[in-house]
């Protein structure tokens, strides 16, 4: 075995610890640039806010909020690790208490993440060094295994023939349940729905849910007719507008999935107790899906992209015909593209 000299050991133990401090070794032989003035958090955040996407906007205005008043004459190069851990305690103590609440836990990790976010735009603005950046040394509180499961079937027809009898607009509701049932799409997938999305001839129906992800999803003929007499009835006349929509015609907003639960939670104990929502649908169709045909379709039919599990999927990877086989299996109706038409 050979033996390492000992000035090159000392050069690699060198490098290695210049990499953690975000040097590089040319920056100790060059001149030094002149650094740009440290901005405040209220002078920085109006920039981050316009750089980053409305969904992420969304996400963190909160915590922004909340940054921006606590440490607005601030300039990023001032707070320590401890004093964001404190932000973020505080956070968890001040999170609404809401159905699937866990203790605050969820406020502490998006706070975290949030001012990860504002430092990362300062790094790769240069305004400061990957090694000043405090944010990276505050840990995430560790998240807890999710509660949610597959429904099983007796509370999952109670759940449906209680929304059919009950609230303001059953029709509605029935579809939405429907909708997530067959397609274990998200409610951002539902809510993003417009006219154009439907192909009644083949039976899809095209979903963008969250990280700019897109698919097309088979849906049965009668759930495609529902979709398409929705739209024609609640004047989803243009092309690219909302489908979902109330009765007078206005959109729908996740407030909707809201009430619907909030009402089922009412009449269904269970619902109340283990607060079930519309993910629940989610975990319920994949979860058959998976066990009647493998995982590689319930990977497919889930609309998982394929760098997010096992280089398995690469050599077993499903397609939409396997998916809309999957479909006809389920809903007991025949699919154009199934790969057996008619239902075995």
């Amino acid at each position: 075995m050979t033996t390492m000299p000992a000035d090159q050991a000392e050069l690699d133990a060198a490098r290695l610890l210049l990499s953690k401090m975000g040097i590089e070794p040319a920056d100790l032989v060059s001149e030094p640039e002149e650094r740009k003035p440290v901005p405040t958090f209220s002078e920085y955040l109006s920039a981050v806010k316009r750089a980053v996407s409305a969904a992420t906007a969304r996400a963190y205005s909160s915590y922004w909020r909340r940054l921006e008043a606590t440490w607005g004459d601030r300039r990023l190069d001032e707070p320590t690790p401890t004093e964001i851990k404190e932000l973020a305690e505080r956070a968890t103590e001040q999170a609404l208490v809401r159905r699937n609440s866990r203790g605050g836990r969820s406020a502490s990790e998006n706070f975290i993440a949030a001012v990860r976010c504002v430092y990362k735009h300062a790094v790769d603005d240069k305004l400061l060094t990957a090694a000043e950046n405090p944010a990276r040394r505050v840990p995430k509180p560790r998240r807890l295994p999710s509660l949610r499961r597959a429904l099983d079937e007796p509370i999952l027809i109670e759940i449906n023939q209680v929304t059919a009898a009950t609230g303001d607009d059953p029709a509605l509701d029935t579809l939405l349940l429907r909708l997530h049932t067959e397609t274990a799409c998200r409610r951002g997938g539902a809510l993003g729905l417009r006219p154009r999305d439907l192909d009644e001839t083949q039976c899809l129906v095209h979903l963008r849910e969250k990280d700019g992800t897109s698919r097309f999803q088979p849906v049965s003929p009668t759930l495609m007719a529902l979709l398409r007499g929705h739209s024609d009835e609640r004047g989803s006349t243009h092309p690219d507008g909302p489908l979902l929509r109330y009765r007078t015609g206005e959109p729908i907003t996740k407030r909707r999935y809201d009430h619907l639960w909030d009402r089922l939670g009412r009449h269904i104990p269970s619902v109340r107790t283990q607060n079930i929502s519309t993910h629940w649908l989610r975990h319920t169709t994949l979860t058959w899906v998976e066990r009647h045909f493998g995982h590689a379709i319930a990977h497919a039919f889930a609309g998982h992209a394929d760098a997010s599990d096992s280089a398995t999927i690469t050599y077993s990877k499903a397609d939409l015909t396997d998916v809309a086989t999957a479909l006809q299996a389920l809903t007991g109706e025949p699919h154009p593209l199934a790969r057996h038409r008619g239902v075995q």
